[in-house]
């Protein structure tokens, strides 16, 4: 059997950090992810994907992510139920996160405006950057890993991890 997600989506809003009575973390987030559309529809839809990460990805996230920032999510589907207070049984269907690349710088401003420039050197969740090939005549010469001077960068579907 397999159970994978990988999804690449904006930020709904910024992250909630929360823990557990244990003193594990965990962190939600709601991911919205475009749809494929077809036909004459001038409008694009959007599916809004409740994403959970948990212990030290869940801190990562609460501190890097904000609204409107571009993000690729890993995961699993998990569906599970609880009893509200009326008694009702409700099924939440959410994708439990174990690896979150970051697509944006964090110094980026307007994530929302659909600017993917900053994905090169964007930090990931599980360690290490992006995965875009940049040389370092590319970056500015600070020692800011998320800095960038702003110029495209040219990144072939062979260098992204998905």
């Amino acid at each position: 059997m397999l159970n994978r997600v990988i999804l690449i989506g904006r930020l709904t809003k910024d992250p909630e950090l929360r823990y557990t009575p244990q003193g594990v973390a965990v962190t939600q987030f709601t991911l919205a992810v475009d749809r494929s559309f077809s036909g004459n529809r001038e409008e694009r839809e959007a599916d809004f994907i409740p994403i959970v990460t948990w212990r030290q990805l869940a801190e990562t996230c609460a501190n890097y992510l904000r609204k409107g920032r571009l993000a690729a999510v890993e995961g699993r589907i998990q569906v599970r139920n609880y009893e509200n207070n009326e008694g009702r049984r409700v099924y939440v269907t959410e994708v439990i996160a174990d690896n979150v690349r970051f697509l944006e710088s964090p110094n980026r401003e307007g994530g929302g405006q659909g600017r993917e420039e900053g994905m090169g050197s964007a930090p990931s969740a599980s360690g290490g950057y992006g995965g875009g090939n940049r040389s370092s005549g590319n970056r500015s010469n600070n020692s800011d890993p998320f800095a960038d001077d702003g110029r495209p960068i040219d990144i072939s579907d062979d260098d992204l991890p998905f």
